[in-house]
């Protein structure tokens, strides 16, 4: 029985997963490798962060969507490093030998060199998601405790780094939580009056959008208690607040929550391609997507510095993954069925526009032809991500938690989950509704708690 070429797709994201399914009717193996067992939405994230959706309402296990196809295999593995020259994956456990080899392992977070991941958390998976909507939910829980009105104003301000989409439209969503989530669920704090703080280096919030775009999500963004700072820069970040620079002066900020959403770092498994590298470290590829000296080795989606034929580089979006994945797919196909033609034909970036969401019914819808805002614009970004999403289930979980939370105002998954960690002392309210000294602990007789009546 002849031997069929094997196929190597490390990454079960946009990009990894469109040149898999793209090749179901090949003559080849497909092998695809992943640290999740899931490909995830990233685009929808940000609503798992602000509790508007569960996390599997915008995940689908990988070996379901590739159940049918005979011809690919799924691993669980975590790929360490690429021998290009032994045609080899290096795995945590092992080794896997390629004949062609697709890298689709996307981009990680960039704090330019600053230490503040653990103070700043950014947003490109699961657990990301998941870390900062325990952040968030639990700020107003310690705000209802703390007894020190500067402290409380601290725990009720939120500070987003970064003016894109993800930076956006999380500012958008965590206005939202105060003004109406959370607006009748507290009894010693308001939280109609939180503040966020969105910090932009550039003069403009969405820099890669239409102009008259930026301003409407800047209005709409400060609709929503959110302070928009342009060509304003972080310098520094602790626990208790962000310190910012603008037209040389500097300016400290009280907050207790900082989230990240203002640069990316491309996967560090680039390194071992031995390709070139840009400043964010993604890989210098050839018009075909492929690497300097090795044909049989593409990088697609955000680990890739992919160009158009004018030169322009391609967005890292979601459909330049796609589009990318399912590039290199039919390059595989006509070298293994022998009708590739050289030179290989250069991969075309679609523009099919791009779009953000501010909030509820505001959105920013950007093509070729049309720039909206506005209800229309909602409704058609609403439309686009539910058609993307993978899983019947998924479409219709996240159509029927959107109906809801369009007529109730309220968002469905407001868990607190993982270490609570310390939080500020109860304060006590007296009869006649003053507010007392904080009751700890030392001011407690634990035998008296330990022989009170238990009902």
């Amino acid at each position: 029985m002849e031997r069929r070429p094997h196929v190597v797709i490390i990454g079960g994201g946009f990009g990894g997963l469109s040149a898999a399914r793209a090749l179901a009717r090949a003559p080849v193996n497909v092998t695809l490798l992943d640290r999740r067992n899931h490909h995830l939405f990233q685009p929808l994230l940000y609503q798992v962060a602000t509790a508007a959706l569960n996390p599997s309402d915008i995940a689908y296990p990988i070996r379901g969507v590739l159940a049918t196809q005979k011809n690919a295999r799924v691993l669980l593995a975590n790929a360490l490093a690429i021998d290009v020259e032994a045609r080899h994956v290096v795995l945590d456990d092992g080794a896997l030998d390629y004949d062609f080899l697709v890298v689709a392992t996307g981009a990680t977070h960039s704090y330019f060199g600053k230490d503040w991941a653990k103070i700043a958390p950014g947003l490109k998976s699961i657990e990301d998601a998941l870390e900062i909507r325990r952040r968030v939910f639990l700020a107003y829980e310690a705000a209802e405790r703390e007894s020190d009105p500067v402290a409380q104003r601290e725990w009720l301000t939120f500070a987003v780094v970064g003016g894109g989409p993800t930076g956006v439209e999380l500012a958008g969503a965590l206005g939202e939580i105060g003004l109406h989530t959370l607006a009748h669920d507290f009894r010693s704090i308001d939280p109609t009056q939180v503040r966020v703080v969105l910090f932009e280096g550039q003069d403009r919030v969405l820099g890669t959008y239409p102009p008259k775009l930026g301003a409407a999500a800047k209005a709409s963004l400060e609709k929503r208690q959110v302070d928009v700072r342009l060509q304003t820069l972080v310098t520094a970040i602790d626990d208790r607040g962000v310190t910012v620079k603008c037209d040389g002066k500097e300016e400290r900020i009280g907050t207790r929550t900082v989230l990240w959403a203002a640069g990316v770092q491309a996967s560090p498994l680039a390194v071992s391609l031995g390709a070139p590298r840009d400043r964010a470290g993604r890989v210098e590829v050839h018009p075909d997507l492929s690497i300097p000296g090795h044909p049989e080795v593409f990088v697609i989606g955000d680990l890739a510095k992919m160009l158009n034929p004018d030169g322009t580089q391609v967005p890292g979006v979601a459909q330049g993954a796609l589009q990318g994945g399912k590039h290199v797919a039919k390059l595989i196909i006509a070298e293994v069925r022998g009708k590739a033609v050289r030179p290989r034909p250069a991969f075309r970036y679609h523009d099919k526009g791009n779009m953000a969401t501010i909030g509820r019914a505001s959105a920013v819808v950007a093509t070729k032809r049309v720039a909206i805002h506005g209800l229309v614009a909602w409704l058609m970004w609403w439309a686009v991500h539910v058609m993307f999403l993978v899983g019947f289930r998924n479409r219709v979980f996240v159509m029927l938690s959107w109906a809801w939370s369009w007529l109730t105002f309220t968002r469905g998954a407001r868990l607190i989950t993982g270490d609570i960690g310390s939080l500020p002392a109860v304060r006590t309210i007296g009869a006649d509704g003053t507010v007392l000294l904080p009751v700890t602990a030392s001011t407690v007789s634990l035998d008296a708690v330990s022989s009170a009546p238990r009902s």
